[in-house]
């Protein structure tokens, strides 16, 4: 078969179409083909292969990459973005949680991905696997608990996923790992999986391998931000840190042909002294990790709370014989935190945090797993609260490893806060009867008297103590002052408070005793005419004197099983059916002690309160030990109800806004929070705008590549593609020669057909004249183009013009490499028999 090229005359080109020809020109070639359609043709310096599509002839490039190329990259983006990932491992809590999101998440990205190689499923079809994959599976997979026999979502599963689309990155930032699969905080990293794997697929398969450069971008992406929101420790992170660098060098060299098959014992020993080097220098490097949860502010303050201890003699009053807390299978003699308080203003003990002392932790919510480095015996035990417990502080024994309420709605399923240090909790949406929670724990086990007394006191930095009354620092030093240890010196003040003390709440009926602990109290009590109080008192009395004896001392407020003494028993616990145990706390049972932290030991907990059943009476000698005339200062008026009415910081609410005295209507506030959410949340409106900025973006992209990229006979030739896309996405049919195409725009679009038939001519000549092109020709063809293309906008209706500007039709044109190249033109074949001429 031969053929004639009748139109066009270039030397060195082969690509022409027709139902018969004879192909004539300078260079001689061989042809082969099975039809008139398709087949290819080649000479001594160069190869075309052709078809047909009607009869207009299409080129197309050798350097086409088949699917298992495509597969293979695919193959290695998948697994850099998992490596990438991978910092969330701790996160999570352990690698099977993590990878139940971030594995199929990776996956359905890159399948998405490769599905745009089959034109019937490119762009649109692709938008709506995504949005099945993020808004229906990834609920599904991350929220089970929610669906219908853990595969059928439900309308809890839909709404929760879309909220936690967004959500679940502010859970992360704000919560302590581990975090587990509560809550569908899984959609984090599977929206990170399915988007970012996605987005570097589609340029990683792209045909133009220089393409493949700018999926670099997702995978820093990815990097960064999982970055961020992982943690600050793990070893795992520099291993998988070099092993994605290693794979993505050697993708990007392998797909850009930069790799040589002849040196790969050389390129193997680079490749193993960089990663040993790499390996070596984070080794030596301390770790230093910008974590976003480390900077992130907590919207709560231990400032914004009255003192604890404040309310403690009202529970005795109002509640003495209630039963406020019921616990089950809670080991027998474990004391009951509320509470704990290491600030002291003068007036009140409260909490602090790392704000005021370095040594302070601070009120983060918890996952599911709650980190404790006590070691101790295990637990797992059941709280029940009933009526008249009504507080802030959330009733916990020893320290917690994980906390799981019995219904989500019973602590707002975002309001439960655990501070580490001190293992005590705050719930700010507050306690309730019926509030039922089960906590898994450890419990330190109890030192010896004789650890006690020969452990050294602990080097901590703590708030320093305000308006001390100058009888607690005396009395301290008469009494433990020349003590070894800071065991034996808190053993000390503990004893002999206790023995020389004397018991009374100041209710109806007993010895007179005015609440409060503040240094007018504590004042009266060590140095007044009579040492009496009860554990209100004598907890803020020896925890003010071991401060000034340099202990580490700080206030806790709980429930105590304690006997009619006041002593801690085993008798409090009940035996239940099943090897259980149980037992029921009353508003007596609420007690103040004080923990000294010792070396070696931790925060040891002293109980320097006198036997319950030591009550005075006026025969009986109540002076205090070593009496001293001291300086009164104005006593503070002490009312009922037996509450301190100075807080640490005004009354203010959990925000750190004033109380108002006039009601709010909770309605509007519940109807403007909810609103607020559903408007940022819930409006398909984001979806649309950011779908259609990153068209717009990705268009732009292109165009702006076009213009700049490539020789200058290559950029106009671009141009007219840009002016041949635009007038496609527009609807107008344009085939042929750029003749052709420049008539046909012009007679559906309604225009002169001078200036497209002016642009068509130059890039003719740009690309078959064989001419030079100058860089300034090049860019003042486009502006030529960049006038054509508004005008052909200006001259489209409203709603159409828009659809072109969204429309991604015959984006290839400018995307492939290939896309360049001018259409040929028609030529007639005639059939011959020997040699191609």
């Amino acid at each position: 078969m031969t053929f004639d090229q009748s139109s066009i005359t270039n030397t060195n080109t082969a690509a022409y179409a027709g139902s018969s020809g004879t192909y004539t020109g300078t260079s001689s070639g061989t042809y082969t083909g099975t039809s008139t359609t398709t087949g290819s043709w080649a000479d001594s310096t160069h190869s075309v292969i052709w078809m047909t599509r009607g009869n207009v002839l299409r080129g197309m490039g050798l350097s086409r990459q088949p699917w298992g190329k495509r597969i293979a990259s695919l193959v290695l983006i998948a697994a850099m973005m998992l490596l990438a990932q991978a910092n969330l491992i701790d996160v999570y809590g352990s690698v099977a949680t993590w990878a139940i999101a971030a594995v199929p998440a990776t996956l359905l990205g890159a399948i998405i991905a490769l599905a745009g190689m089959l034109p019937a499923l490119r762009l649109w079809w692709q938008i709506v696997f995504l949005a099945f994959a993020q808004f229906i599976i990834g609920p599904v997979v991350t929220l089970s608990s929610t669906t219908s026999h853990y595969v059928i979502p439900t309308l809890k599963t839909l709404s929760s996923g879309w909220e936690m689309t967004f959500g679940s990155f502010k859970y992360i930032i704000s919560v302590d790992p581990p975090l587990g699969t509560q809550d569908g905080v899984l959609m984090a990293v599977w929206t990170i999986g399915l988007w970012l794997t996605f987005f570097t697929g589609v340029f990683a398969i792209n045909a133009n391998a220089w393409l493949s450069l700018v999926g670099v971008l997702p995978l820093a992406a990815a990097v960064a931000v999982c970055a961020l929101l992982g943690t600050d420790s793990g070893w795992q992170r520099a291993i998988c840190g070099i092993a994605f660098a290693l794979l993505l060098i050697i993708w990007l060299s392998w797909r850009l042909e930069l790799l040589e098959g002849g040196r790969w014992i050389s390129a193997l020993i680079i490749v193993v002294l960089a990663a040993g080097l790499a390996f070596g220098g984070t080794l030596l490097v301390p770790q230093d990790r910008f974590v976003l949860r480390d900077r992130y502010d907590p919207p709560l303050s231990p400032y914004d709370y009255t003192s604890p201890l404040s309310g403690m003699r009202s529970y005795i009053k109002d509640h003495k014989k209630d039963v406020l807390l019921t616990v089950h299978n809670l080991p027998a003699g474990t004391p009951v935190k509320l509470a704990v308080m290491d600030r002291f203003d003068g007036t009140v003990w409260n909490l602090s945090d790392s704000s005021e002392a370095t040594d302070s932790s601070n009120y983060h919510r918890v996952g599911t797993t709650i980190k404790a480095d006590e070691q101790g015996k295990s637990f797992t035990a059941t709280f029940t609260v009933d009526q008249g417990l009504t507080d802030t502080w959330l009733p916990l024994a020893g320290a917690a490893t994980g906390v799981s309420f019995a219904n989500d709605a019973d602590n707002g399923n975002d309001t439960f806060y655990y501070n580490t240090d001190t293992d005590s909790a705050i719930i700010p949406a507050g306690t309730r009867k019926g509030l039922t929670y089960t906590e898994s724990g450890i419990i330190a086990r109890n030192p010896t008297d004789k650890q006690i007394s020969s452990a050294a006191a602990a080097r901590i930095t703590q708030p320093e103590a305000q308006g001390v009354p100058d009888s607690a620092s005396k009395l301290a030093t008469s009494i433990a002052g020349g003590q070894s240890s800071g065991g034996a010196a808190a053993t000390a003040l503990a004893d002999t408070l206790k023995d020389s003390g004397w018991f009374s709440h100041g209710l109806e009926g007993d010895y007179p005793s005015d609440a409060g602990h503040g240094n007018y109290r504590i004042n009266k009590l060590l140095a007044g005419t009579a040492m009496v109080g009860d554990s209100e008192q004598y907890a803020s009395a020896m925890a003010l004197m071991a401060r000034d004896l340099g202990l580490p001392s700080r206030v806790v407020l709980g429930f105590l099983p304690k006997n009619e003494d006041g002593e801690i028993t085993d008798a409090r616990t009940e035996k239940t059916s099943g090897n259980g145990t149980k037992i029921e706390f009353t508003g007596n049972d609420v007690t103040a002690w004080v923990e000294i932290k010792l070396q070696g030991l931790g925060w040891v907990a002293f109980y320097p309160t006198p036997k319950e059943t030591k009550r005075p009476d006026e025969n009986q000698n109540l002076t205090p030990p070593n009496p001293q005339t001291l300086v009164r200062q104005p006593p503070v008026p002490l009312t009922d109800p037996l509450r301190d009415q100075t807080q640490a910081k005004g009354q203010s609410s959990l925000a750190g806004a004033d109380a108002d005295d006039s009601p709010t209507n909770l309605f509007w506030v519940r109807f403007w929070r909810v609103t607020r959410k559903v408007a940022l949340y819930g409006s398909p409106l984001w979806t649309l705008l950011i779908v259609c900025g990153l068209i717009l973006m990705f268009k732009a992209m292109l165009l702006a590549r076009a213009r700049r990229h490539g020789s200058p006979k290559a950029r106009v030739a671009a141009g007219w593609n840009a002016i041949r896309m635009l007038a496609e996405q527009s609807g107008i049919t344009a085939k042929g020669t750029r003749r052709d195409q420049a008539g046909a725009i012009a007679r559906q679009l309604g225009t002169d057909d001078q200036a497209l038939i002016q642009l068509g001519r130059e890039a003719d000549y740009a690309t078959f004249s064989g001419q030079d092109i100058e860089s300034g020709q090049a860019t003042t063809y486009w502006t030529g183009v960049d006038q054509l293309r508004k005008a052909m906008l200006a001259s489209l209706p409203r709603f159409r013009r828009i659809r072109t500007r969204l429309s991604l039709k015959s984006v290839a044109i400018l995307s492939n490499g290939h896309a360049a190249k001018p259409h040929t033109t028609h030529v007639k074949r005639t059939r011959k028999k020997g040699k191609a001429s």
